[in-house]
């Protein structure tokens, strides 16, 4: 049996994902042993786990979408697919980096509150360097991904109210314990835009300049606004001729960024949380407020850009489209930066350049 037919180690990180390409060799799973050792030298842990970041985190695939293209009337189209991450989506990124500075730090314990993806990505990063993880999640909450969180090392607490207040706690706890507060926002809110940049900087390395625009779904604003932070230094470093347009794409009337650019609201602005109803397609989505909800409304109006909204309809709608026709897995919620794209394009027919959307795996 050749190498790439060799079946993986059983302690795999993807735990049923669908990435894009075979991973995770075995000097990764050498690397991992080093990294999550107490009794190791901080360097060798952290040279163990850069080496899992470099190996397994971002340079996710890049893809033109030609069949999409000829159903809806757009010409190049490109997807950047973010499922080929350890835990399919861009929230690994942040996780891995934000880890990655707990462990520089010496801490020994890192926290944060989650709906899904993010919990997930903080706990197998965790887990990997051999960190202590306290997640906070919502009481109603309810997914599959709760069983990839329950590693060990992981401290699961469930509280009253809604994602906003398991913010709160978490953030209590760190202050209060000295814990390594991974929540968006705040003292690392630098440090995440970065980690988010590097989608940047990946499409650059394709297409070899800024597209004309980058789609993007939001919920709390930081992956687009970690996008346009890094198109912005390539930018001014005379890396590319231009600034993508942003554009954002969420969930129908219940998400601060896009009410607040299609209302032109002067500052990102919250909703009523009693209006707030989640299902389980745009629960990645919703939220009554958007932590980096102005980073993000900065970027699209720098930008020119443009916004839109998603039915769940539409979004389960493209999500059937990518997966039949481009051969993808995605989340339906993560289509909703598409799908604002091919809003912009009904209302003035885009000219022949080249578009990014991005979008993130769907658990099997």
């Amino acid at each position: 049996m050749s190498q790439a037919q060799t079946p993986m180690p059983a302690d795999s990180l993807l735990d049923g994902a669908t990435p894009d390409h075979e991973r995770f060799r075995d000097v990764v799973v050498d690397q991992r042993a080093v990294a999550a050792d107490p009794n190791r030298p901080l360097e060798e842990r952290l040279e163990a786990f850069e080496d899992v970041i470099d190996s397994e985190v971002g340079d996710t695939a890049f893809s033109r979408a030609r069949n999409v293209e000829r159903e809806v009337g757009c010409r190049q189209i490109f997807l950047k697919f973010e499922g080929g991450n350890p835990t399919g989506t861009q929230k690994d990124r942040i996780a891995f980096a934000q880890v990655m500075d707990a462990l520089r730090r010496g801490f020994d314990a890192i926290t944060m509150a989650t709906c899904g993806n993010y919990g997930a990505a903080i706990s197998t990063a965790a887990s990997i360097a051999g960190l202590r993880c306290l997640i906070y999640i919502p009481q109603a909450y309810q997914s599959k991904r709760l069983v990839e969180m329950e590693q060990p090392g992981v401290e699961i607490t469930r509280v009253p109210g809604d994602y906003e207040h398991a913010v709160e706690v978490s953030r209590e706890r760190a202050t209060s314990e000295e814990i390594y507060d991974a929540n968006p926002g705040g003292a690392n809110t630098a440090l995440q835009l970065h980690a988010y940049g590097e989608i940047a900087t990946e499409i650059y390395d394709e297409l070899r300049d800024a597209p004309a625009a980058v789609a993007v779904p939001v919920s709390n604003g930081t992956t687009l606004a970690g996008i346009y932070k890094g198109f912005l230094s390539l930018y001014r470093r005379g890396k590319t001729s231009r600034m993508p347009r942003f554009i954002a794409g969420s969930t129908y009337g219940k998400n601060p960024i896009v009410h607040t650019l299609l209302k032109n609201m002067p500052s990102c602005g919250d909703l009523a949380p009693e209006r707030i109803r989640e299902s389980k397609v745009n629960e990645p989505l919703i939220n009554w407020h958007a932590i980096d909800g102005d980073n993000a409304v900065e970027a699209v109006r720098a930008t020119k850009g443009h916004a839109a909204y998603a039915t769940d309809r539409s979004m389960l709608t493209y999500a059937k489209l990518l997966r039949e026709r481009e051969g993808l897995s995605v989340l339906p919620a993560s289509t909703a930066g598409l799908i604002a794209l091919l809003d912009l394009h009904q209302r003035q027919a885009l000219p022949n350049d080249r578009y990014v959307a991005v979008l993130t795996g769907k658990r099997t």
